[in-house]
C-alpha cells in the first residue's frame, strides 16, 4: 500500500511539475511574439509622429508580424496560464471569445492594411486603425503598468 503511494505521490508531483513547465513555456513564448509586436511597431510609431522618413518595407514587415503573431498567440492563453509575473488578467479567460476574437481582428487588418498601403497617405490614413486593436486589447485584458 506504501509503495502505490508513493508511486501516486510521484506520479503527481511530475504531472503538477510538468503543467507548471508547460504553463511558463507558453508564458515565455507569448511574451516573446508580445515583443516582437513592440519591436516591429517602435519605426512605425515614428513614421507616424513623422519623426522618422517614411519607409514601405518597413511598414510592410510590420504588418506582417503583426498578422503572423497574432495568429500565433491565439493558442498560447490556455486556461490556467495567468497569474505569476505576467500582465495578463483574468478577464482574458472570462471573456475568451473576444480576446481571440481581437488577435483574429488584428491578423485580418494587419493582412488588409498590407495590400492597401503603398505610399505615405495611404500608410497614415489605414495603419492608426489596424494598431487599434492593440490599445483595446492592452485597455481590457493586461495590467496597467
Amino acid at each position: 500500500m506504501r509503495l502505490r503511494l508513493a508511486v501516486f505521490a510521484a506520479f503527481a508531483s511530475a504531472l503538477a511539475a510538468t503543467a507548471v513547465m508547460a504553463q511558463s513555456d507558453v508564458i515565455a513564448q507569448r511574451e516573446a511574439l508580445m515583443k516582437e509586436f513592440g519591436r516591429a511597431t517602435r519605426p512605425v510609431g515614428g513614421m507616424l509622429r513623422g519623426g522618422t522618413p517614411f519607409d514601405l518595407a518597413a511598414v510592410q514587415s510590420a504588418l506582417d508580424v503583426y498578422a503572423r503573431n497574432a495568429k500565433a498567440l491565439v493558442p498560447l492563453f490556455p486556461e490556467g496560464s495567468g497569474g505569476g509575473e505576467t500582465e495578463a488578467l483574468p478577464s482574458i479567460w472570462q471573456k475568451k471569445a473576444e480576446f481571440d476574437g481581437l488577435f483574429d481582428k488584428f491578423a485580418a487588418d494587419a493582412t488588409a492594411a498590407r495590400a492597401a498601403i503603398t505610399d505615405e497617405a495611404s500608410f497614415k490614413a489605414i495603419f492608426p486603425g489596424v494598431i487599434r486593436t492593440c490599445g483595446t486589447c492592452h485597455d481590457s485584458f493586461r495590467k496597467k503598468s
